[in-house]
């Protein structure tokens, strides 16, 4: 069951943690396994704290070598919005939002060749979505296996579906157990976590088993029951929870399905609440992922429910296992301790606040909080502490994701929530570009831009940042639309910050689309406006961008002035966003001028290291690249390899290589035709695929470090054919044989000493060879 399990890691799909010991389920376990053998569609069904989702990660752990590329969760259980499927999807599986195809065939085309289990977690709100998806995966992905949790099927050709039952229980109470007692042992375990030395006893039995049956065995209810018996003796404990199933279902017991069984366990825990409490559990219900109790302060306090009561209310939450406690968060969320409530208790806490006249109010507030912390994070962009600020915004994805469905999801909501909607979409300009979430931004924008009056300033902001993401994205036609029409509705009302932002948005689209005169007449207004705004970061945005636009048309000396410019500006600021756009602009500049291959590795490397740090799929890809042409350019083959290799699997998360840039693509091509012929086919086809498989981090330190060779990937000489040195190889090689220095081969032939170094490093691993004296050896075997 979900509580069991650690669902606040990085949402990179992997399986997450168990929390707790894992009790029985050997039967069901062994039936899917069966399943899993036979049909790509698995759908677990089962009502509601049956434990789905526990029982699916087992299967999932015990399955996974059976599949090439992995085993990936998808926990569906915070979507509302149906039209993100996709992109939850592909967010979880590391798919870039730069890919301009519709999400769905970006999703689909990543998918086709890989052999995967993916788990859709929790479907039954999204159930036609998930059908309508499963049914194209299915087609188009022929070796990606599917396991579903879900309420009820999703009724697609080829489904094998499988109930999950309630936990086994004893027969009657006092009697030997007729099956394997899971129920009895899940309620020993949980209860001996919160009253050190509980056990099942001859004494106590009767009771426990009692508790199990009135609970028809539902893993969360006895849950929700164990932790009590802190606070009662078990006995009691028993009797209390006979007495609220009478309340709820009139003491008819046949009366009860399972539904209502975990509805009136969870019903029995609130009623155990004191009115604030109950109060506060409703309130919370707003809240689709994790929060701190600061947040929970300022978006339930007021009314009955005073600022300084919330803290005391939640720990007895959290003592009463309504609320949970997240694990240790990592170090960019400053130890902050966080919570979460489970689906089930979530629920009943929204219908509980749906019948309270403060559930305007409390969403507002909820709508409100969340603009603050984007407009913050806006505003302080380019300070020092980005990455601390951008993760931990980062952490509060599906709440922002809340956030924005109360504020625009609803057609005839208050007119000023839907303005704060809109401005919360536009304000996390920031976060949407660091985190690659471009296409749900442009989503979120582009219903706010819908919903709004089409005279309004927040009309106009929409459209200019909805420019941004969208020329970011490689879709620079509808950037241009965008940021004219904002542009015009800004200059109408006056606001000159829109109208700055939308010709510095301007000046990128009509770059990327290679209308470089008027992208050179937008840059102009923008500097003009933003200059006399006083707007550091749209000018240090534009230093960059003008850096790209110079060096698109071959104007190396421009280039490098706005990137000189652009660090200036910064100073001694640690930002890494823009930095790291600025050295690669920088590293490509370099990389054209005769002479310059160690100062364009210097700034490709720092580039490397910050858009690593920010994770920046695009960035890491183009600076991999880079690397990768400097190698080409040294003769170094084998790294020109493995670096082109693992810029790979990252242009295919994007949707595509260097954005079809012809000149990029001309050097990447050199680049695999060079390494391919110094290496023969099969070795360099052995390097590609060993940098498309090598972990990033390593593989991130061994491009920054210079390093030739991947471990464990080095040639032998027996590996290594003979006679495949490339022209510039056999020079520096005829030169070492003659007696030369490094140092003089370097004098001779005005390059760099190091670059010799690396030359005759690489011919003697090429080689297999040691030493001076055994190449000139293999040089004259060989002479004509």
């Amino acid at each position: 069951m979900r509580s069991d399990l650690d669902l606040s890691q990085p949402a990179d799909g992997r399986l997450p943690a168990e929390r707790t010991g894992f009790v029985g389920r050997e039967a069901e376990l062994a039936k899917i396994a069966a399943l899993l053998e036979n049909s790509r569609l698995v759908t677990l069904t089962g009502v509601g704290g049956v434990g789905k989702t526990r029982v699916a990660v087992r299967a999932a752990q015990r399955a996974q070598a059976r599949y090439p590329d992995g085993v990936r969760l998808v926990e569906l259980s915070a979507l509302r919005d149906p039209a993100l499927l996709a992109d939850t999807i592909a967010a979880v599986l590391g798919l870039a939002e730069q890919d301009p195809r519709p999400r769905l065939d970006a999703l689909l085309g990543y998918l086709r060749d890989r052999g995967m289990l993916l788990i859709l977690d929790t479907c039954e709100h999204l159930v036609d979505e998930c059908a309508i998806l499963a049914e194209a995966i299915l087609r188009q992905a022929p070796d990606v296996t599917l396991l579903v949790t879900s309420r009820q099927p999703l009724d697609v050709a080829g489904e094998s579906t499988y109930r999950i039952p309630p936990m086994r229980l004893p027969g009657a109470a006092g009697a030997a157990d007729d099956g394997d007692g899971a129920a009895i042992e899940l309620f020993a375990q949980r209860a001996a976590a919160v009253v050190p030395g509980f056990a099942v006893t001859a004494t106590n039995r009767a009771d426990v088993i009692r508790l199990c049956r009135r609970l028809d065995g539902i893993p969360l209810a006895i849950e929700l029951a164990a932790v009590r018996v802190r606070a009662l003796p078990l006995r009691q404990l028993v009797s209390e929870l006979d007495s609220g199933y009478e309340l709820v279902t009139g003491g008819r017991r046949g009366a009860v399905d399972r539904h209502q069984t975990l509805h009136s366990a969870v019903a029995w825990s609130y009623d155990l609440c004191t009115p604030v409490e109950q109060a506060l559990w409703a309130r919370l219900s707003v809240f689709a992922g994790p929060f701190d109790f600061a947040t929970a302060e300022e978006v339930c306090a007021g009314g009955q429910l005073a600022r300084g009561q919330v803290a005391v209310a939640a720990l007895r939450l959290v003592d009463k296992s309504v609320l949970l406690r997240e694990p240790a968060q990592p170090p960019e969320a400053d130890g902050t301790t966080r919570y979460r409530l489970l689906d089930a208790v979530r629920e009943f806490g929204a219908q509980r606040l749906a019948d309270d006249d403060s559930a305007g109010l409390v969403r507002g507030r909820y709508v409100a909080c969340y603009l603050a912390r984007a407009r913050s994070f806006g505003d302080h962009f380019l300070d020092d502490d980005q990455l601390a600020r951008y993760r931990k915004l980062r952490l509060e994805h599906a709440n922002i994701r809340a956030a924005l469905e109360y504020a625009l999801a609803a057609r005839h909501g208050p007119r000023e929530r839907k303005r704060d909607g809109a401005e919360l979409a536009a304000a996390l300009y920031g976060y949407w570009q660091i985190s690659g979430l471009l296409q749900e931004g442009r989503y979120w924008l582009a219903k706010a831009a819908e919903q709004v009056p089409a005279d309004s300033r927040e009309r106009a902001h929409a459209l200019v940042v909805r420019a941004y993401l969208g020329a970011l994205q490689g879709q620079p036609g509808e950037a241009i639309t965008d940021a004219s029409a904002g542009i015009e509705i800004a200059d109408r009302l006056g606001a000159e910050p829109v109208a700055a932002r939308g010709y510095l948005y301007l000046n990128l689209a009509l770059t990327f689309a290679g209308q470089f005169a008027e992208a050179a007449a937008a840059g102009a207004e923008a500097r003009r406006l933003l200059e006399s705004l006083g707007d550091r970061i749209g000018l240090l945005t534009l230093d960059t961008q003008l850096g790209h636009l110079a060096n698109s048309t071959g104007d190396i000396a421009a280039a490098m002035a706005c990137v000189a410019q652009g660090l200036r500006r910064f100073g001694d600021s640690r930002e890494l966003w823009l930095h790291g756009y600025l050295y690669t602009t920088q590293a490509l500049a370099l990389l054209a001028q005769p002479g310059r291959d160690a100062g364009c590795a210097s700034a490709i490397g720092m580039a490397l290291r910050a858009k690593y740090e920010l994770g920046d799929i695009v960035g890491i890809a183009l600076a991999l690249e880079v690397h990768a042409w400097l190698a080409a350019r040294a003769g170094r083959a084998a790294r020109t390899a493995w670096l082109l290799g693992a810029a790979a699997p990252r242009w295919q998360a994007a949707g595509g290589r260097l954005a079809g840039a012809a000149v990029l693509e001309e050097f990447h091509r050199q680049a695999a035709e060079a390494a391919r012929q110094a290496l023969g086919g099969e070795r360099y086809d052995e390097l590609v695929r060993a940098g498309e498989r090598h972990p990033l981090a390593e593989v991130v330190s061994l491009a920054v470090g210079d390093a030739d060779e991947l471990p464990g990937t080095g040639p032998s000489a027996a590996s290594v054919p003979s006679g495949v040195l490339t022209n510039r190889e056999r020079q520096i090689a005829a030169l070492v044989a003659s007696g030369l220095s490094n140092r003089q081969i370097a004098e001779r032939m005005v390059i760099s000493k190091r670059t010799v170094d690396a030359h005759v490093e690489h011919i003697f691993a090429k080689l297999g060879l040691k030493s001076r004296v055994q190449l000139t050896g293999w040089l004259r075997e060989r002479a004509p």
